[in-house]
């Protein structure tokens, strides 16, 4: 997770105002080629759920983390537009894999050993792998080191996490429990779960993309760049363990629903208050909940499955890679139209909050 999601989705993010200085890219073209790697990921949740897909869950796994380290890397190699879309869409469907199957796989396993509390650390890989990223960069950044060099060095050390779960996870037959048709009323209320968590695609990634950016362009806050990126990664590692505490007091929905909130108020602070504070708290607020509602809505997934998860959770991935596939291009557009981040920052705060509303729809259980 540390590698596929923290540095294969998000180290873009921080090598990005590098990128488009050197390369002279508008706002347009970073959020196409951002959209082209949550594409590649909503094309990968579909394939994960299609029967096509047979063997164990750990062979796929390893596939996914094996194209995300290679397109990653890849990255280093190339300076045209059409060639960044079409590897970060392919590590986009590498990513994607991973989730679903090692979430899938090692959901399943916590729920059979009765330690479904363990989640919160599978889940916290994302935001251990967000802030080594921030500090990897800095760190090579401030040796002068290139674009071309982070994305090189990052595709390395995927390559390594890739080495340490081949050896990690065991090699045996992973036999997936037989399908089975869920109840009407879980139906009904997956459906709002996936409806919330699509906006919570939407909603989160216009902030994840252009943060960086946002601080690296604006003179009151632009020394912050080297740290902001890395709070987002700390504040992401016990978030799982938070929200999902929280969930199992007051009900997955209601969990859900004041984490959408919460980043809602981190998405408008980021583009309403420009100064140190702000920065952090938009920062904290961001990561401190990105991998609780990642978490949150898998979780919710999962119970409301019968049999194997991984078509549900496939679907809601899928959901969610629709609403993060538009928001950086949405977002680059507007931009470039209006020289400011403001109104699409705006627009992900409100989706957002009609995500908090879908929630609490669903209901309080879960």
């Amino acid at each position: 997770m540390a590698a596929a999601m923290g540095i294969g989705r998000f180290v873009y993010t921080p090598i990005l105002p590098r990128m488009t200085e050197d390369l002279g890219m508008t706002k347009s073209a970073a959020g196409l080629i951002a959209s082209a790697n949550f594409a590649g990921y909503l094309a990968g949740a579909v394939a994960a759920a299609t029967p096509v897909l047979r063997g164990s869950r750990r062979r796929w796994l390893l596939m996914g983390l094996a194209v995300s380290a290679a397109t990653t890397g890849a990255m280093a190699f190339v300076s045209s537009i059409p060639a960044f879309v079409v590897l970060r869409f392919a590590g986009g469907v590498g990513s994607a894999f991973v989730l679903v199957f090692a979430s899938a796989l090692v959901l399943d396993r916590l729920k059979a050993a009765g330690r479904g509390d363990l989640a919160a650390v599978h889940f916290a890989g994302v935001g251990t792998g967000i802030a080594f990223s921030a500090i990897l960069v800095s760190a090579l950044a401030a040796r002068g080191a290139g674009w071309r060099m982070l994305w090189l060095a990052s595709g390395a050390v995927s390559a390594l996490a890739l080495a340490a779960a081949a050896g990690l996870i065991p090699d045996r037959t992973d036999k997936a429990p037989a399908a089975q048709a869920p109840a009407a009323r879980a139906g009904r209320r997956l459906t709002a779960f996936a409806a919330a968590y699509g906006l919570f695609g939407f909603g989160y990634v216009i902030t994840a993309t252009f943060l960086v950016a946002i601080v690296r362009g604006s003179p009151e806050v632009r020394s912050l760049e080297p740290l902001v990126w890395a709070v987002v990664g700390l504040a992401a590692i016990p978030s799982v363990a938070l929200w999902t505490a929280i969930g199992e007091r007051t009900g997955i929905g209601r969990a859900f629903a004041l984490a959408s909130v919460t980043q809602a108020a981190g998405v408008a602070a980021s583009v309403l208050w420009i100064a140190p504070a702000g920065v952090f708290f938009a920062a904290l607020l961001l990561g401190g909940t990105i991998m609780g509602l990642t978490a949150l809505g898998l979780i919710a997934g999962q119970r409301l499955s019968a049999g194997d998860p991984r078509a549900t959770l496939a679907v809601m991935t899928a959901c969610f890679g629709v609403g993060q596939m538009v928001g950086p291009a949405f977002a680059g557009v507007l931009h470039d139209a209006t020289g400011s981040f403001l109104l699409p920052s705006m627009a992900a705060a409100a989706a957002l909050l009609l995500g908090a509303i879908f929630a609490i729809s669903a209901g309080p259980g879960g």
